[in-house]
């Protein structure tokens, strides 16, 4: 199924590019550099995170490597307002093949129907590559926004099928974003006939400082077993809700170091919670970073969730402090140093949380 979806998306985007391509004004083959034209509308991007781990949860140590993510994705600009996007993650699954489209001559009104990753926090939307964190996103967001430690929802990285229409309104100081997605996740047939709403708010008062809500209504069925939540068993339908409102600061970029592509010191706040069935949880994040020296940031984070509000033992607060060098553009070294405070059914004791990773992105 997945070499199908990859040959099925690839074709998609040669036929669509050709065709638009042949349709261009009543310019003969003799004046049409085919060549030119077709790579000018193809981009290629990709990166890979790879590195070391070392915890204690437990008591019981482990020291591993590992390959997080070796994505590859391919962005087809058929007309100046139609465009084809499809990724693959070589160390996973399909990830995303969808289609945008801009029905207004300015930014306010676009469409986009396939798989994606949906508009659900702040951190959600955004890459691995910008995120300052190893382990990538805040817990809350991990469970929240289906990335995968949810056995309930599965492992779907945060993203889904559906159709959304956004756009950019009163001169950029408002983005706002509506969607009506399957809530099955990412290469699944939806097993309800429920779709989910979500819906997402982005306030712009001055240059660097953004104010975001979002939420999420919709009926989830249960794809394995959370002992968080042991009333919902497989192939149940539930009730699935999440809200979500945070802030963001970003200074001017920092120009220190060649390498160190538009870097600037940031801070993000934010608040989440949710609800599955009959029980609730909630937990927020603060996390910043500041370069200091030539292409030298440091990273800090302090985050905390609860998967059951209701009943004790199911929290967790992490503390994180860390650096990152970037080496050139995109690519850099990651080192972080996690305290994890935990809640007797998560870990009999508290433990350490050692990090080390590299990218490489272009």
């Amino acid at each position: 199924m997945k070499r199908q979806v990859i040959k099925t998306a690839t074709l998609a985007v040669i036929m669509a590019v050709f065709s638009s391509t042949a349709a261009m004004g009543q310019q003969t083959s003799e004046s049409i550099d085919w060549k030119k034209d077709f790579t000018s509308r193809i981009t290629f991007n990709g990166y890979a995170q790879g590195g070391w781990s070392y915890q204690n949860p437990n008591g019981v140590k482990t020291n591993s490597y590992n390959l997080k993510r070796t994505l590859l994705w391919a962005k087809a600009r058929i007309t100046d307002r139609w465009s084809f996007m499809f990724m693959h993650d070589f160390s996973s699954v399909v990830q995303e093949y969808y289609t945008d489209y801009r029905l207004s001559n300015d930014k306010s009104l676009s469409v986009r129907l396939g798989q994606f990753k949906h508009s659900y926090s702040m951190e959600n939307p955004l890459s691995p590559t910008m995120l300052e964190l190893i382990d990538v996103y805040s817990q809350a967001v991990l469970c929240l926004a289906g990335e995968g430690p949810d056995p309930l929802n599965g492992v779907n990285y945060g993203r889904d099928m559906g159709l959304m229409v956004f756009g950019d309104l009163a001169k950029g100081a408002l983005h706002y974003e509506l969607a009506l997605m399957s809530g099955q996740g990412i290469n699944r047939k939806d097993l309800n006939n429920q779709k989910d709403f979500l819906a997402k708010l982005e306030v712009k008062p001055f240059d660097g400082f953004r104010i975001v809500g979002s939420g999420y209504l919709g009926t989830g069925c249960a794809v394995g077993k959370a002992a968080w939540n042991p009333d919902i068993q497989v192939g149940d339908n539930y009730k699935r809700n999440r809200y979500s409102v945070g802030a963001e600061y970003k200074t001017a970029a920092y120009t220190g170091s060649k390498y160190k592509e538009a870097r600037p010191a940031s801070v993000r706040a934010e608040w989440l919670g949710g609800q599955d069935g009959e029980v609730g949880s909630r937990g927020g994040y603060v996390t910043t970073c500041i370069p200091v020296v030539d292409a030298l940031d440091v990273v800090a984070s302090g985050e905390t969730y609860d998967r059951n509000t209701k009943v004790d033992g199911w929290d967790q607060t992490n503390l994180t402090v860390g650096l990152q060098y970037w080496f050139y553009k995109k690519c850099r070294l990651q080192l972080q140093y996690t305290r994890c405070l935990c809640g007797e059914n998560i870990s009999s004791q508290d433990y350490d949380w050692l990090q080390a990773q590299v990218q490489v992105a272009f």
